[in-house]
């Protein structure tokens, strides 16, 4: 048995729309950026890319771990950064000769 697809193909008139000038297209649902929001973006052609994620499975001591959870979301964000300037720090004091 097959199954059905999900995918639905767009019911927009591209066309036209390519045709349409720009004054017509209504925007008033999308959010106006403030230059401010626009020179916060990042632009990342040309740089190492972001290291990606990867789920492993670690055994922290409890009192660890619920002394990061108590500091709210984002405690698995903390504890990597945590672990990620320990390593750099690491490396730093191995090239320097320590």
């Amino acid at each position: 048995m097959s199954k059905k697809s999900t995918s639905q193909r767009s019911t927009t008139n591209w066309a036209k729309i390519k045709k349409m000038p720009d004054a017509q297209i209504d925007l008033s649902d999308d959010a106006e950026l403030s230059p401010e929001m626009f020179a916060k973006g990042i632009l990342r052609r040309g740089l190492k890319p972001v290291p990606r994620k990867k789920q492993i499975t670690l055994r922290i001591d409890e009192d660890v771990l619920d002394w990061f959870r108590n500091h709210g979301p984002g405690y698995q964000t903390q504890i990597n950064q945590l672990l990620r300037e320990y390593m750099r720090e690491s490396i730093k004091a191995q090239q320097s000769g320590k």
